[in-house]
C-alpha cells in the first residue's frame, strides 16, 4: 500500500499557516439537498462520512450523477451543506477567511481559458495572490512545461494545457490540491508522465483528492479510496481491499477433453496443482484471474442497483 510522504514544505517566516491537523479532512454525516418545485427536495449527498489524513491522496470515485461534485464542491467551500459536520485544514470551509483560499489549491475538469497569456504571464499573476507561492520557474520545472513558458497558453496541446492547470493549482503552494478528472482526454503516454508529477506533489507532501473515471489511475495514485453512489459512501478502503475477500476470488479458466471450465476459488495454487497433476501435464487455455479494482467497483455499483430496485418495490409487490 502507498504510504504518504512526510510533509516537506517551505514557510516564508511569519507566514506561516496553522500547524496541520493530524486529519486534513474530516466529514461526519455530511447531507446536501435541494429545494425542487412541486416534487420532493433532491438529496445528493446522503450522510457521507469520510477522513483523509494530511500528506494522503484520496480518490472518491463514483458514477455521474453520484454526488462526487457537490461532496468536492463543499470541501472547497463553494457551496453550504444543509447538515453535517466539516473540516479542512482545521476549518469549516464554508465560512473560513480569506488566508484558507491560499492553503488549497483546485484544478477543475475544464482546461483553463487564458489563452490569450503566455505560461509563465499567467503563472506570475496567480501568483501575486498568495503569501508565499512557490517560484514560477520551479513550478513550470516540476510540471514539465518549462520550454514552454514564453509560449501562449492557447498554442499549447491537450496534454499542455493540463499541465499548466496543474500548475496554477499549485502555484500557491497549498497544502491541499483538489483534483477533478486531471487525466481526461490524455494519451496512454500523457497519462503516465501526468501520474509521476501527481506523485511528486505527494512525496513533497501535499494532500491531495482526486476524482476519477479511470480506475487504474485512482489504484496507481491513491493511497485510500471511497466509492460513492446516490449520495451515499458505499465501500471504502485501498485498492487492494475496497468490497472485501469475497469480491476479489480469483476465476480459474481452462479447457479439457469435455470442455471449458470455470471455477471461482480462493486456492488457485492447489486448484492448479490438481488439474497439472502436480505439474506433470498442461491443460490447454489456462489463467488465473484476479478481480480488478474496476471489476470491484463495478460489481459494487452492481449490488448498490440491485438493492435500491429492491427497496423501491411495493411491499407485497414481486418484481
Amino acid at each position: 500500500m502507498k504510504q504518504p510522504a512526510a510533509t516537506s514544505r517551505t514557510e516564508t517566516p511569519g507566514s506561516a499557516p496553522p500547524p496541520a491537523p493530524a486529519s486534513a479532512v474530516v466529514v461526519d454525516s455530511l447531507t446536501k439537498s435541494y429545494r425542487q418545485p412541486k416534487t420532493a427536495d433532491l438529496l445528493a449527498v446522503d450522510g457521507v462520512s469520510l477522513t483523509i489524513g494530511t500528506g494522503e491522496t484520496y480518490a472518491l470515485l463514483g458514477p455521474n450523477g453520484a454526488g462526487k461534485s457537490t461532496t468536492i464542491e463543499i470541501l472547497e467551500g463553494h457551496r453550504k451543506p444543509t447538515s453535517g459536520r466539516i473540516t479542512v485544514l482545521g476549518q469549516n470551509p464554508y465560512k473560513a477567511p480569506a488566508q484558507f483560499r491560499s492553503r488549497i489549491g483546485i484544478v477543475l475538469q475544464e482546461a483553463t481559458d487564458m489563452g490569450t497569456l503566455k505560461v509563465s504571464e499567467a503563472l506570475k499573476d496567480a501568483a501575486a495572490f498568495y503569501p508565499n507561492p512557490r517560484p514560477v520557474d520551479e513550478v513550470m520545472s516540476a510540471v514539465g512545461i518549462e520550454d514552454r513558458a514564453g509560449a501562449l497558453i492557447k498554442s499549447l496541446s491537450g496534454g499542455q494545457r493540463r499541465r499548466v492547470d496543474v500548475a496554477l493549482g499549485m502555484i500557491g503552494n497549498p497544502e491541499l490540491l483538489f483534483l477533478d478528472e486531471p487525466t481526461t482526454g490524455f494519451d496512454p503516454a500523457a497519462r503516465r508522465r501526468f501520474w509521476d508529477l501527481i506523485r511528486s506533489l505527494g512525496d513533497a507532501g501535499t494532500t491531495i483528492v482526486l476524482t476519477t473515471h479511470y480506475l487504474d489511475e485512482a489504484q496507481q495514485l491513491s493511497h485510500r479510496l471511497g466509492i460513492i453512489a446516490s449520495g451515499r459512501i458505499i465501500a471504502a478502503g485501498t485498492a487492494d481491499t475496497v468490497g472485501g475477500p469475497d469480491l476479489r476470488t480469483p476465476r480459474v479458466r481452462w479447457t479439457d477433453d469435455a470442455g471449458s471450465h470455470e471455477e471461482l476459488t480462493t486456492s488457485p495454487g492447489a486448484l492448479i496443482h490438481r488439474l497439472t497433476d502436480g505439474g506433470t501435464r498442461e491443460p490447454a487455455d489456462l489463467e488465473v484471474i484476479r478481480p480488478s479494482l474496476e471489476d470491484v467497483y463495478l460489481e459494487l455499483l452492481r449490488q448498490h442497483d440491485d438493492a435500491a430496485a429492491a427497496a423501491a418495490i411495493p411491499e407485497g409487490v414481486h418484481a
